[in-house]
Formats: C-alpha cells, sequence, structure tokens
C-alpha cells in the first residue's frame, strides 16, 4: 500500500511538472504571436536582417533548417525587404564556422558584400540577440528563422525592450525528427527564463559598438547648393561609409 501510494504521489508530481512546462512554452508563443510574420509581402521594410545561425551540414546531408533561413534571406533581399543582414553564428573552430559559410552562401546569391556584416560570437540565440543591439548598435531589426525559434528570440528581445519582429521560415516535416527537435525547444524555453529572469546571463563576449552602417543610405550623394550669384550650381560629394565587422573571438564550442 505504501509502494502504491508513492508511486501515486510521482504520477501526480510528474504531471504537474509536464504541464508546468508546457504552459511556459505557451505562454512564450502567446507573448510573441503578434511579433511574427509568415508572409514577407506583409513584413515591413527593415535595414536589418538578423539570420540565426545553424549547421549547414547534419551527417554530411544538407540541413534543411539552415537551406530555408538562407532561401528567405535572399527572398526579403530580392523584394527589397531588408537592406543588411547581420549574420550570426557559431564558429567553433576553423572548420566550422556558421557566420563565414552564410556569408559565402549570400554572396553566391548575389547579396552584395558591404550588405553582410559577419557577428562570430552568436553562440546562443541570446548571444545574438542582444549584441545586435549591444555590440552592433540596431534596435530594429527582423530575425530570420523557424517560428519555434522565432518565438524564444522574440521573447529575449523583448526582455532586453528591442524593437523586433520575427519572419518564420518553412519548418521542415520529418516525424520523430520535428518531435525531438520541439521537445528540446521547450527545455530551450525554460532555460531562457532561467537565464533571464534569475541568473540573468550575459553575452559570452560584448565589447565597443560597432555600428551597422547601411550602404543605401551612405551611398555617395550629390548635394547640390542653391547658387548665390550667377555662378554654377556646387555639387559636394559626400563619401560613403564602409560597413564595419568584428574580428572573431577565440574558438569556443557552444550551443546555439
Amino acid at each position: 500500500m505504501k509502494l502504491l501510494n508513492i508511486i501515486r504521489i510521482t504520477a501526480v508530481l510528474f504531471i504537474i511538472f509536464v504541464a508546468t512546462l508546457l504552459l511556459l512554452d505557451r505562454w512564450v508563443s502567446v507573448q510573441t504571436a503578434n511579433q511574427i510574420y509568415h508572409d514577407p509581402a506583409k513584413l515591413p521594410d527593415y535595414n536589418v536582417g538578423l539570420v540565426l545561425g545553424t549547421s549547414k551540414y547534419i551527417a554530411k546531408t544538407l540541413n534543411p533548417y539552415y537551406t530555408y533561413r538562407m532561401s528567405a534571406a535572399v527572398d526579403l533581399y530580392n523584394k527589397h525587404k531588408v537592406d543588411v543582414f547581420l549574420v550570426s553564428g557559431d564558429n567553433a573552430h576553423r572548420s566550422y564556422n556558421e557566420p563565414r559559410t552564410m556569408k559565402r552562401d549570400l554572396l553566391k546569391a548575389g547579396v552584395a558584400k558591404n550588405e553582410i556584416v559577419l557577428d562570430y560570437a552568436g553562440f546562443r540565440t541570446l548571444d545574438s540577440v542582444v549584441r545586435a543591439k549591444e555590440v552592433f548598435d540596431t534596435n530594429r531589426f527582423v530575425i530570420i528563422t523557424q517560428q519555434f525559434h522565432c518565438e524564444r528570440a522574440l521573447f529575449i528581445a523583448n526582455h532586453y525592450n528591442i524593437n523586433a519582429s520575427c519572419l518564420a521560415v518553412k519548418e521542415p516535416r520529418r516525424g520523430m525528427a520535428s518531435f525531438k527537435i520541439r521537445v528540446r525547444e521547450v527545455f530551450a524555453r525554460i532555460k531562457a527564463m532561467i537565464d533571464l529572469f534569475i541568473l540573468h546571463v550575459q553575452p559570452k563576449f560584448l565589447g565597443p559598438k560597432e555600428p551597422i552602417i547601411d550602404p543605401l543610405i551612405t551611398a555617395p550623394v550629390e548635394h547640390i547648393l542653391a547658387p548665390i550669384t550667377d555662378q554654377a550650381p556646387i555639387k559636394i560629394i559626400v563619401p560613403s561609409a564602409a560597413i564595419k565587422t568584428i574580428s572573431p573571438p577565440p574558438a569556443l564550442k557552444t550551443e546555439h
């Protein structure tokens, strides 16, 4: 009888634990629902698009999560919805560098070199989102990733008073693999809450601001001064500014 009571209490506690996880997971989704777009045509124009990194290959197989993010980014660029991309991810070692891989594929797709900014210290979603504001000096941007990731990234952005939206890109339906990723996301959200509200975790690397400068805004422009005399108008050429990037920090292996 005593053993039966222990089993019942254990079962009740387990149910409460699972229910709490699901409620918190749902809370994150509700909190960010109105900041997520699924149709690029309805997305407002942004100077900066933050592309969250992931591995391009999984066991030598092309990762569809990566492919869909990059395709969506290029589509936004071609539709003139985004001017500059901030590609943020892990650079665990020389043979694994998410930002460099994303830059290479964006260049192949026709994105101009001076419209791609690399963040080598986006080891986690929190790092990528917070560094966009604190290091790259942008407080308004669109995040590009799958919806479940959008919700967590926006939850973090809201905590830091960042004006962000997210384009939820296509998510592969792969049966048990998708289910495992979704379960892992539940625990990732719980960890994010602990980091934000209890531990007050900061990005691994911060530093001086390296503002993202929109090349479309800073391109050479001719300003014509109204003539004061009978002479021809005087033209003043404003030189363009260069986009700044930061050097990669020491290679670290961290889950994004």
